[in-house]
């Protein structure tokens, strides 16, 4: 939905509100924190739930009540920031809608910048850590990312979801945290069917959420294997996509 500046156009804003308008429930999916996805949400005219952290925290826009929580283990975080430990990558940890470090680095200003929040250096992370976060994030170049991926994989996998938000960041999260989880127990909460939904997305963390949608769209700007799952690629980021799929796939449907 947002640019490469990370806004929302006109025409976009517009196609939701028309949306809106109809009596169609629309919302947003992010892996972004509640607290930095919540201005977004506003100026959309969203009072919805909204789908966090990938699907680990879905919390309403308005009331701010929260519907599902699905934070990462305790043991097994202080498992995962320990051995990010070990490749000296920048980490984040999430816990109750705060970013912590453990010290201000550029990674994590570069992160605050996109987020929109601030960072709160912690020192030590296995010793800050004691209670479970809602998810581990690990910042590095993409080959490091990559490479550290397939590292945690075999160690990880079958605990947690483990997901790359964008190249430079890997995501550690419940194994039920994902953006497809949540989308299915919003729907199953509006009394939407399945065949109803759709799901528009870019990126790795948006696979379960295209794949349990009726309509999956996915827009231009994304790599040729997420492209792969969609029902109708829309135009990129940059060219509106969102609106466009809005305006041709629901509004003129």
């Amino acid at each position: 939905m947002l640019d490469s500046d990370l806004n929302i156009s006109p025409r976009v804003i517009e196609a939701v509100r028309k949306v809106r308008e109809k009596g169609i429930h629309i919302t947003l999916a992010t892996g972004r924190m509640f607290c930095s996805a919540k201005p977004y949400a506003q100026k959309l005219g969203i009072n919805l739930p909204l789908i966090t952290y990938q699907g680990a925290l879905v919390k309403n826009a308005l009331s701010e009540e929260v519907l599902l929580h699905r934070p990462v283990p305790l043991e097994l975080a202080r498992r995962v920031v320990a051995k990010i430990k070990e490749y000296r990558y920048h980490i984040n940890v999430y816990i109750d809608d705060t970013l912590y470090v453990e010290k201000i680095t550029p990674e994590a200003e570069i992160y605050a910048r996109i987020s929109g929040i601030k960072a709160h250096p912690v020192g030590d992370l296995l010793q800050f850590l004691q209670q479970p976060p809602t998810k581990v994030l690990a910042v590095a170049s993409e080959r490091e990312i990559d490479e550290l991926q397939r590292e945690v994989k075999p160690l990880f996998g079958e605990q947690l979801h483990i997901t790359k938000s964008k190249p430079q960041f890997l995501e550690f999260s419940h194994p039920r945290a994902t953006k497809g989880d949540a989308l299915a127990m919003l729907a199953e909460h509006f009394g939407v069917q399945r065949h109803q939904v759709m799901a528009i997305g870019d990126g790795d963390n948006d696979v379960e959420m295209l794949r349990y949608a009726g309509m999956g769209v996915v827009v231009g700007n994304a790599r040729e294997e997420i492209k792969a799952l969609a029902g109708y690629v829309a135009p990129s980021n940059d060219e509106d996509g969102v609106a466009e799929a809005l305006e041709k796939l629901v509004l003129n449907a």
